[in-house]
């Protein structure tokens, strides 16, 4: 089993958005910094050339509608904040305020309250103005009982502080910090593989496992806005937050040309949940880590010898963080190799 036989054909949408991008490019000015490709986007602020806005919208995919299964609305809000943060804060940006989407064929109170709330008091735990937002109920687009959700965020960058991988160089260190499980990413996958083919409840603990089913996929998204703060101060010259596409292909949006990034394999912990999903999907391993987190929510890249004083700042509720490779002259790709 794969992405395509759940439904999600990933190939040919990138195929689409790369043919895109010149005439994304096209509405460009010379405010725009960078190119097409970042976590987040990044614009000069108007009448101060020292700092800049960085922005950037997502969903959570098909997690809404498992989540929206097990009544857990307001953690789709916090999922989603969360995610946009990491976007924004991989870049340097301090978050400042964001705006929320929701679309369903109904939104009942008993829906949209703590979905709201979830929106709300994530943002009043990060110090950000949840602004303003939009609900839309099209009964003829989605199915009765379900809704769909997307976050906007908008953050601010000195300029002289952007890490935008650029400055990469062979030899430096890739450090992962783990995920809770899956975060947003896979889902469409993971349900076919645990339910549909498996036959698994949510509320099935499966051999070997100490939690349900369903705890596992509705662990939070991770927000590591302190991790990457620690690291940001220490001198880290790349983060990227390993989302859909995993490490394989997130890692990428970081390296300059000439670098290769080498990951080991199961350097690190890897949830159970991982394993299970390719059991019961008859999952390869390199479609779990095309598709899935694989253990690793966030990656930073740091020179070697800045290691020890980066793990120092880490406060003691932050991740601890695990080296699982290493960066090397190449082309801008990941080498997924066998742990050494």
């Amino acid at each position: 089993m794969d992405y395509n036989d759940s439904g999600v054909h990933t190939a040919t949408h990138q195929a689409a958005l790369a043919a895109l991008r010149d005439t994304i490019r096209s509405s460009f000015g010379e405010e725009v910094i960078g190119d097409v490709g970042h976590f987040g986007g990044l614009y000069a602020l108007p009448g101060d050339p020292t700092r800049a806005l960085v922005a950037t919208t997502d969903g959570l995919g098909t997690k809404v509608k498992f989540l929206a299964s097990l009544g857990l609305h307001e953690r789709v809000g916090r999922d989603l904040v969360h995610h946009c943060i990491d976007d924004i804060a991989v870049l340097g940006a301090k978050p400042l305020f964001f705006l929320d989407y929701v679309a369903g064929a109904a939104l009942a109170p008993d829906t949209l309250e703590p979905l709201i709330r979830g929106f709300a008091d994530t943002c009043v735990e990060q110090s950000i103005a949840l602004i303003g937002g939009e609900t839309a109920e099209m009964p003829g687009i989605y199915e009765e009982g379900t809704y769909d959700v997307a976050g906007f965020l908008v953050g601010l960058v000195e300029r002289e502080k952007i890490v935008d991988g650029s400055a990469i160089r062979p030899g430096d260190a890739i450090l992962g910090f783990p995920s809770a499980g899956l975060h947003t990413n896979g889902y469409s996958l993971a349900t076919r593989a645990l339910f549909d083919t498996e036959c698994f409840r949510p509320d099935e603990i499966p051999a070997g496992m100490d939690a349900t089913v369903g705890e596992m996929l509705a662990a939070p998204h991770l927000c590591y806005r302190t991790e990457i703060g620690a690291f940001h101060a220490a001198g880290a010259t790349g983060f990227a937050h390993i989302t859909g596409g995993g490490l394989i292909e997130n890692l990428p949006r970081i390296l300059p040309g000439e670098c290769d990034a080498v990951v080991e394999k199961r350097s690190w912990p890897v949830p159970g949940i991982f394993d299970l999903i390719a059991r019961a999907g008859d999952v390869e391993e390199k479609e779990m880590y095309r598709v899935f987190n694989m253990g690793i929510g966030l990656a930073a890249v740091i020179p070697p010898d800045r290691v020890g004083g980066a793990i120092e700042r880490l406060g003691p509720e932050a991740a601890a963080p695990v080296r699982i490779g290493t960066v090397v002259e190449g082309s801008g790709a990941v080498r997924l190799v066998d742990r050494r």
